[in-house]
């Protein structure tokens, strides 16, 4: 039986367990395999039972003499064996499991492992895992180490065993080691087959994390595998149109801004600038803090795209930060004749005449939208895509004028700060720009954590400030449910908070903005609170991008601890950006000095890039970003937090892709895995 061999080829498969597999990300033998343990229980003491310690763990192995259901008085069933060795005998007690008279039968010899305990005033071994070994000596779920897997509904750890145990055993003849023999041996790496059937049946702890070390390390080679073919291939495509660039003209247009750019403003739009005049499509991730300037940056590419007689494309993910960037664009460009339209599902609109520059929604997708010469594509917070998104979109804009087979540029942005290594993986078929200052004249935000005590005092502080100086306050409620889609629950949460800052703030006008709300309502609450008429913004944080009001300085974050150091960064963002002082007031019932000594760090530091790396160490990827929200794949056997097995994994995928003929069992799995893009 191969690797890539469906689950359901294993016995006891069934369509009914393939179904349940799939929730555990299980489709193959492979993906079965690299389920790997969690943790492991230690069954390793096998005891004669005259020899069994009370408070003991230990494993027995006899003869059944007896099983039966015994019932007492108030109702409940007991299970309750009789188990005899060469050294005497002890009783086996279970709870409300009745089917277990006919798994267990009587006259056989069973391996047991649990704590031996009173019951009944007898020495006893209490609810133990058990297996028969009638016909073998050979254990996997008592007297070893017992691997304890990632569960689901209807699929438990010991079912789990059992297939694992019989997958190993018939793909053994198809496992062969694929890495050179000088890499296994610089790493201490353990071959392949070894490690496999190691992970999950160890004999102690120490075997057991090597194996997982390498199983990790392969996860990790086969992802950067994929992003430096995929890198490589997308310079196989030509570009739709190479733009030549003209530093003086994008010097004047940088001169003709409002402000000083910083010096990683100006060495990203270097960076664009030389991609733009490649032969192949650009293909860069620029990435920066909430308020780092990226839409100048990403303004500047589109200038260039301009001079040149071409079209831009900006795509954002949600209807706020399109009318954001359409607003901010038509800023920048006033000088110019550039015309911008914002395509929404909401409507259109355009000057008369060719626009050069698109803003729109997913909607620039569905709608018949006449794209005539596309140079680049610009596609803001890019995780809140799906692939098949932008690549309609790429391909959309690649097939204006009938140019198939072509690309345009397209460059990515992000506001949440990843750690560099991170990106590096997960972005590894884009070339990285970074923003890590932010623009002069920003003001750090001070931030204080709020206990339960202070919460009065923190509301009559917040009175007097709107009172004395005129500002207005976001009030960010609690994302209840790490989702994509904003949640009924968010918003009634959000709800209920706003009618209780109601009767808090009874002389104050507050407003309400979450996800389910219309356009219409959302336009005309955000108008309120920009022209100062709201002077308390209730709010969930999935609308929190692109709401942009420099007289905004105080942000209150509602349960703070359920937010990652990266979240609250990025919330944090939307203040300071005025002349005026701000603050954040973190609000936290929960004393635990985890989280205490997590949120202090907000306290501390202003650096998006640093919080994210703390936040990798103390909380890993899915806490801080929420898997499925931001894009982050899910690593079955690796951890994101291992910076350097992800940078070595690099390193060799990179000289698999520079010298095929030294990894010639590597490249056949490549090929035959289908990693090398048609």
């Amino acid at each position: 039986m191969k690797l890539s061999a469906p689950v359901s080829r294993l016995p006891m498969v069934g369509h009914i367990y393939v179904n349940r597999l799939e929730k555990l990300g299980i489709s193959t033998i492979e993906d079965l395999l690299y389920h790997v343990p969690h943790r492991y229980q230690d069954f390793r003491i096998v005891s004669d039972i005259s020899r069994a310690q009370i408070g003991e763990v230990v494993t027995i192995q006899g003869i059944v003499l007896s099983m039966k259901n015994i019932y007492t008085k108030y109702g409940k069933v007991i299970q309750k064996a009789e188990v005899q060795d060469k050294t005497g005998q002890i009783q086996v007690i279970w709870f409300n499991q009745r089917y277990l008279v006919r798994s267990v039968r009587e006259g056989e010899r069973y391996s047991f492992s649990g704590k031996v305990d009173w019951f009944d005033r007898k020495k006893s071994l209490i609810s133990p895992d058990f297996e028969n070994i009638q016909n073998s000596n050979t254990t996997i779920h008592t007297g070893r180490l017992v691997p304890v897997y990632p569960e689901t509904r209807g699929v438990s750890s010991k079912w789990i065993r059992g297939r694992v145990f019989f997958a190993l055993t018939e793909v053994q003849p198809y496992l062969e080691e694929f890495l050179p023999i000088e890499i296994i041996k610089e790493n201490s790496f353990i071959d392949l087959p070894n490690a496999l059937h190691i992970v999950h049946f160890p004999d102690n702890s120490e075997d057991a994390e090597k194996s997982k070390k390498r199983l990790a390390f392969n996860e990790l080679l086969f992802y950067q595998l994929r992003s430096l073919y995929r890198k490589s291939d997308w310079k196989k495509i030509p570009a739709v149109f190479q733009l030549n660039i003209n530093e003086k003209i994008i010097n004047e247009f940088i001169k003709t801004l409002p402000f000083t750019l910083t010096k990683s403003q100006l060495r990203s739009i270097k960076e664009i600038s030389n991609d733009l005049e490649k032969e192949y499509p650009m293909n860069r991730l620029l990435e920066g803090d909430v308020g780092s300037g990226k839409t100048v940056v990403a303004a500047a590419g589109a200038f260039a795209s301009f001079v040149n007689g071409y079209q831009t494309v900006v795509m954002a993910p949600t209807q706020i930060l399109a009318q954001q960037h359409f607003d901010t664009l038509n800023q920048i460009f006033d000088k110019f004749k550039v015309r911008v339209s914002l395509i929404t599902s909401a409507g259109v609109k355009a000057d008369l005449g060719k626009t050069d520059i698109f803003v729109g929604t997913h909607a620039l997708i569905h709608k018949k939208v006449q794209f005539d010469k596309v140079a680049l594509v610009v596609i803001d917070e890019q995780h809140r895509f799906g692939v098949e998104q932008r690549a309609h979109l790429i391909q959309k804009t690649g097939k204006s004028a009938s140019r198939r087979k072509k690309a345009p540029h397209v460059l990515t942005m992000t506001a949440t700060p990843i750690p560099r290594t991170v990106a590096l993986t997960v972005y590894g078929d884009l070339d990285l720009s970074t923003l890590n200052e932010l623009p002069k004249g920003r003001k750090p935000v001070t931030t204080w954590i709020v206990p339960p005590h202070k919460r009065e005092g923190g509301y009559n502080w917040i009175r007097e400030q709107i009172k004395k100086e005129g500002v207005q306050v976001f009030i960010i409620c609690p994302l209840i449910e790490e989702s994509q889609v904003e949640t009924m629950k968010q918003v009634k949460s959000a709800t209920t908070e706003f009618e209780r800052l109601k009767d808090i703030f009874p002389d104050l006008k507050l407003g309400l903005l979450h996800g389910k709300q219309s356009l219409s309502l959302k336009n005309e609450v955000l108008e309120s609170f920009r022209s100062g008429k709201t002077h308390i913004l209730v709010a969930t944080p999935v609308v929190e991008v692109g709401i942009d009001v420099p007289n905004a300085t105080i942000m209150i974050i509602e349960a703070a601890e359920r937010f990652g150091l990266a979240q609250l960064h990025q919330l944090r963002g939307r203040i300071g950006r005025g002349e005026r002082k701000s603050y954040c007031l973190l609000f936290t019932n929960v004393r635990s000095n985890t989280v205490l000594t997590r949120l202090n760090a907000l306290t501390k530091s202003m650096s998006g890039f640093e919080l994210a790396e703390l936040d990798l160490q103390m909380r890993g990827p899915g806490e801080m970003y929420g898997i499925k929200q931001h894009g982050f794949p899910e690593l079955k056997v690796a951890s994101w937090s291992d910076t350097e097995l992800i940078k070595y994994a690099r390193e060799v995928a990179q000289e698999a892709l520079d010298k095929p003929e030294k990894f010639p069992k590597l490249i056949k799995i490549i090929e035959s895995k289908s990693i090398v893009p048609n």
